[in-house]
């Protein structure tokens, strides 16, 4: 039996496989409203098979997108838009469905990667000015953010829990908390970013403290019904930055608020990170951390092969892997791994005549209904 394809529980959530679909960025919509992009591109994704489905990164104010292309719900407008995209889901595919809330910080304000991905200046029509734990740029030559004051820091979490409020007025599933890739709960976490002398910034602890309060407050803002997690950079790859140990300490936090999971990356803060990138080559951070923790640990990462997903989870390193760019270059991965690992897998009865004939029960027993 496949370890991959079994059923795996977060919360209160099934999963009917332990395959997920990363948060994928996609900069394709309109003043933060989805666009019918969204509707071809996640309604295509959810038909993959996957057990989770998680929307791309989604500003939870104007100035937290990282671009002026970015998904926002940071109003009931923004929600109205995302709206019929959830709904064409449900409505075709059996998938869970969560969303990443995000806020990039200091990393915001930027051209869409198509077009080089550089800071755009605040002054800039497609600029404004970013916001961070501390007056320190991105990069050399970025736009200064403005340190949080008081006023800036209950804004921003503020802004977290209005957006949980939509999400779970919309019918998602889950919601996954952006603290990884150097994005602003990133940055409170780092000390390299974050060179606060107040109770938000110094030890351990005040580092952890605002990306702390912003999960208890999501958590206590929406339904018991809905799963909340967070993603992390378990490491900045670079030295005197954050790292293993510190995201142990994190974790352990995160589950005493009750987090339902924990999705482990790494990197994205510095410029000056150094990756051994290589296949599973996040998956060791995963690995440490799910042995800390009894929360369900998703690992990501270079993650291609069902035959190397398989042996994520088979082995304990992981509950769940995540796909990203292999689930763009190939849509219907979970159908092959199925195949190959001699699973089921879900799939609608419209397609159900595609399978070959060596995997006619790829998709349990269609046999009833054809002609």
């Amino acid at each position: 039996m496949s370890k991959l394809f079994s059923p795996i529980q977060l919360g209160p959530l099934e999963l009917a496989n332990r395959i997920a679909i990363a948060p994928m960025c996609q900069y394709s919509a309109d003043r933060g409203f989805a666009t019918d992009w969204h509707m071809i591109h996640l309604g295509h994704l959810a038909l993959s098979g996957a057990g989770l489905l998680i929307i791309e990164a989604t500003a939870v104010t104007e100035e937290g997108r990282i671009t002026y292309a970015d998904l926002g719900l940071w109003s009931d407008e923004h929600a109205a838009a995302l709206e019929p995209v959830v709904n064409a889901m449900r409505k075709h595919a059996p998938i869970k469905i969560a969303i990443q809330l995000a806020h990039a910080g200091r990393k915001a304000s930027s051209e869409v990667p198509w077009k080089g991905g550089a800071n755009i200046p605040a002054d800039h029509e497609n600029g404004w000015q970013t916001v961070a734990p501390s007056a320190i740029p991105h990069a050399e030559g970025e736009t200064v953010p403005l340190a949080l004051d008081a006023a800036g820091l209950q804004r921003v979490k503020d802004g977290f829990v209005a957006a949980a409020r939509r999400a779970d007025a919309l019918g998602l599933d889950a919601i996954e908390l952006h603290g990884a890739h150097g994005y602003l709960l990133h940055q409170f976490l780092s000390p390299l970013s974050n060179r606060r002398d107040d109770a938000y910034g110094g030890s351990l602890e005040n580092r952890m403290r605002f990306p702390l309060e912003v999960f208890e407050a999501v958590r206590a803002a929406v339904s018991p019904e809905m799963v909340v997690g967070m993603r992390i950079s378990a490491s900045d790859w670079v030295e005197g930055g954050w790292d293993l140990e510190q995201s142990l300490v994190l974790t352990k936090a995160l589950e005493k608020l009750g987090c339902q999971f924990i999705h482990v990356s790494s990197g994205g803060l510095s410029q000056h990170q150094k990756i051994p990138v290589g296949p599973g080559y996040q998956i060791e951070f995963a690995a440490r951390i799910k042995a800390n923790t009894p929360m369900p640990t998703i690992g990501v990462g270079l993650i291609t092969e069902a035959k190397q997903a398989e042996t994520i989870v088979q082995t304990g390193q992981a509950d769940m892997v995540a796909l990203a760019r292999a689930m763009l270059y190939d849509p219907r991965w979970p159908w092959h791994a199925a195949a190959e690992l001699g699973a089921t897998v879900s799939a609608p009865p419209q397609y159900w005549r595609s399978q070959p004939h060596e995997y006619k029960h790829l998709f349990g027993d269609t046999r009833l209904g054809q002609r």
